[in-house]
């Protein structure tokens, strides 16, 4: 998945911590000794300690891609054509046609709509088809010994203990990316435990091979995060002579009323409503000369919580509006 900036899912908070346990000396198994304690105190029980963590070991490949986290020089024009393709469009209306009743159903439950559901399962893993090869515990292990982050890695550890502890998964089949991102929709292991959701009611949070878990833990993530029904994400529009790209921030909130009157229009040539809805100008692009610019709104707020990239938001917005 190409990201505009360093990538986490739900996006990693960056924390300060202490170094590492291998800067400190503190070897790999003496390391797994402090998880099984941490682990036990919040639960764990010491069988699935046993076989979660029985022989596993640093992962090279998870060491070499931490450290090689380089910042994306891609404009906005280049992630959008590589993000938003025709390929990825085609996919998506094919995903959302095979699964438009299960959708319906979580559309009903949630109250976001099902293009949205479809457009994140389609960033974070092209529709299901790349979710991750690494063995999560594993992985975790490995960044929670020796990685930048090692404080917040060790708590996501402790949180997939748990999350295998409770049968939703077992811990050979909580495979994910080299963070830990986890299953269809790519939920770290806390947002797992906050978010994930059994849709389909057969007493396991799947987020990995049921799709109703997966789509619908989507829905509730967007949900829970302040999604708004009857309004749209955001709209293309088109500057007035003289606007200044510079100033259109997402904090810059007015209402839509003034944004008409400074002669902002919709990229269609229909006028902005003068309505007391806010909303916010920006351009994606204007450091490196595009001009496109979007009127956006709260619930383009709430594609953000998910991944807090303006990029990630708009590829989100504008997939949505084509697959459906």
């Amino acid at each position: 998945m190409i990201r505009p900036g360093r990538r986490s899912v739900l996006v990693l908070p960056a924390l300060l911590a202490a170094a590492p346990a291998r800067a400190q000396g503190v070897s790999f198994d003496a390391f797994l000794d402090g998880v099984r304690t941490d682990a036990r105190r919040a639960g764990v029980s010491p069988a699935t300690l046993q076989r979660a963590l029985s022989g596993i070991r640093p992962v090279d490949r998870v060491i070499e891609l931490d450290r090689k986290q380089p910042e994306s020089t891609l404009t906005w024009d280049g992630y959008r054509d590589r993000i938003v393709s025709q390929t990825r469009i085609d996919n998506g209306r094919r995903a959302y046609a095979e699964n438009r009743a299960l959708l319906q159903s979580l559309e009903a439950r949630y109250r976001v709509p099902g293009r949205f559901m479809v457009a994140i399962w389609g960033m974070e893993t092209n529709y299901g088809g790349n979710t991750g090869g690494f063995n999560v515990v594993e992985a975790l292990a490995t960044l929670a010994w020796e990685g930048r982050r090692a404080s917040f890695f060790r708590g996501e550890l402790i949180s997939a203990l748990r999350i295998i502890d409770a049968g939703h998964i077992t811990a050979e089949r909580m495979r994910g990316s080299w963070a830990g991102a986890m299953g269809h929709p790519q939920f770290m292991p806390s947002s797992f435990e906050r978010l994930a959701v059994d849709a389909d009611g057969d007493g396991r949070k799947d987020i990995w091979e049921s799709r109703a878990d997966a789509l619908g833990s989507i829905a509730n993530y967007l949900a829970r995060s302040g999604w708004r029904k009857d309004e749209r994400w955001g709209r293309e529009v088109i500057l007035p002579a003289g606007f200044d790209p510079y100033s259109a921030t997402r904090e810059n909130v007015k209402p839509l009323r003034e944004w008409a009157r400074m002669g902002v229009t919709f990229s269609d040539g229909t006028p902005v409503p003068a309505l007391d809805m806010t909303g916010a100008v920006i351009c994606p692009g204007a450091t490196s000369g595009s001009l496109q610019a979007f009127l956006v709104y709260q619930n383009f707020n709430v594609i953000r919580r998910y991944n807090p990239s303006n990029f990630y938001a708009l590829a989100v917005g504008m997939l949505s509006d084509r697959v459906a």
